[in-house]
């Protein structure tokens, strides 16, 4: 049998190698197979579907959009769809919370605004280095990948990677050991080596990382730090920002005032390419082109972002449901943790299950919870965590179906891993997608 994907798509293919299957149809928070079958997901595109896939007003919103002959690319020339998102942010998004940003559109991705916000970072302060953490993820091209921890990512590089010092995440020397401690003698000592950065670039929670939270204390303290040493403070909110821990932006609850804040993923509402990068006004030192890119006007991300604004974040319901979905999903998850000797950690409605004691376990998991219909990925330096993911609109009864297909399968891969016979590797649960 020809193998369509095998033959024709390059080998840098990932997640067409986890779920082994062609998907034709999607809705909700159910994707659907050429074979018919249903898939509760769990992945949510990566963080880029918070509210699903073809939620029905902003597809409505967008192809009204098409039908009127609306403006598709621009640049960044003024459009109607272009400032009414613009207006509509401003309102319901900045002026509540009292947030004064200037709106930057870096271009589509979230390595793009995390590209603009190093780069403004630097110029703004005249230094070089730009501190990140441990298990840190930023993006794919080579600035945020320099901010990126994950050696695999890294290595594809292909060169060395400069201008970045790392420093220890919260929690990552253990319960008993404040890595701030570490980092505010390193940078009051001039014979450390360490300079002051131009900027600390943090995750409130390392997705990627493993499901990595920051404290609150360690989040606020950090921020000190930055003021003291003339450093600016960006917080990366790719994945977790946009309602995902039940806030519009993930350091709400804290006494936390970054100077630059990303965003992407699903800042469109609808998986369509779209990145910001917000920019406290006495910062904003560009000079008119000088960071710029041919789809920084993506229109129809402008289009159903307003609306997905409009619908879901004119009031407090949408943060009330998923605060109490995550409270759900936290109760499971701890008594699966309890069970099969893992730990269960997050925020929100990003959560994770982690087997840090045997790491091939939550790759087996994913396999097996894939062939009973539910997508779920793994994160962590050694993909050791299962990492929960659902779209913030999934239905307590979709979400309770999912944790019910995910216990089933963790109990049978733990139940196989505790047969002397057995022996595991990551290695096992890769699968080719045949067509």
């Amino acid at each position: 049998m020809t193998k369509t994907i095998d033959r024709l798509e390059s080998e840098v293919r990932s997640y067409v190698r986890s779920f082994p299957t062609i998907f034709t149809k999607a809705e909700g928070s159910i994707l659907t197979d050429e074979k018919g079958r249903e898939y509760i997901d769990f992945f949510a595109g990566a963080g880029a579907l918070n509210y699903g896939h073809n939620e029905p007003d902003l597809r409505d919103a967008l192809i009204a959009y098409l039908g009127s002959m609306g403006v598709t690319h621009s640049l960044d020339m003024a459009t109607e769809a272009k400032v009414e998102f613009l207006k509509t942010f401003d309102e319901l998004i900045l002026q509540p919370r009292e947030m004064d940003f200037k709106v930057m559109f870096p271009g589509p991705t979230g390595t793009n605004a995390v590209e603009a916000a190093i780069k403004l970072a630097r110029k703004v302060t005249e230094r070089t280095s730009v501190v990140a953490f441990t298990n840190a993820f930023h993006g794919m091209t080579l600035g945020s990948l320099a901010l990126t921890g994950n050696e695999s990512k890294r290595n594809g590089a292909g060169m060395d990677l400069h201008g970045v010092t790392r420093l220890p995440f919260c929690g990552y020397m253990g319960d008993d050991t404040s890595t701030l401690d570490y980092m505010e003698a390193v940078l009051a000592d001039p014979s450390s080596g360490i300079d002051a950065p131009a900027a600390f670039i943090v995750e409130t929670i390392q997705g990627e990382g493993g499901v990595n939270v920051a404290s609150r204390a360690w989040l606020e303290r950090l921020q000190k730090i930055a003021k003291r040493h003339g450093s600016l403070l960006i917080v990366d909110d790719i994945q977790v920002g946009c309602g995902r821990t039940g806030t519009f932006f993930s350091f709400e609850d804290y006494d936390i005032q970054p100077d630059i804040i990303c965003l992407s993923k699903s800042i469109s509402g609808y998986g369509l390419p779209f990145a910001l990068t917000l920019i406290r006004p006495g910062i904003d030192d560009w000079k008119p082109g000088e960071h710029n890119g041919t789809f920084r006007g993506n229109n129809l991300a402008f289009v159903t972002a307003t609306e997905s604004l409009k619908k879901y974040w004119s009031d407090e319901k949408l943060s009330k449901a998923v605060k109490a979905k995550a409270e759900m999903v936290m109760e499971r998850l701890t008594g699966l943790a309890n069970r099969f000797d893992g730990v269960a950690r997050g925020r929100g409605l990003i959560q994770g299950l982690a087997f840090d004691e045997m790491p091939a376990v939550a790759d087996a998991v994913s396999k097996e919870a894939f062939e009973n219909g539910l997508i779920i990925e793994t994160s962590g330096a050694h993909g050791e965590v299962l990492k929960l993911l659902p779209a913030l609109t999934i239905s307590e009864k979709e979400l309770e179906r999912g944790l019910d297909i995910l216990e089933g399968a963790i109990e049978k891969v733990m139940k196989e891993h505790r047969t002397p016979s057995k022996s595991w590797s990551a290695s096992e649960s890769t699968v080719e997608i045949q067509s």
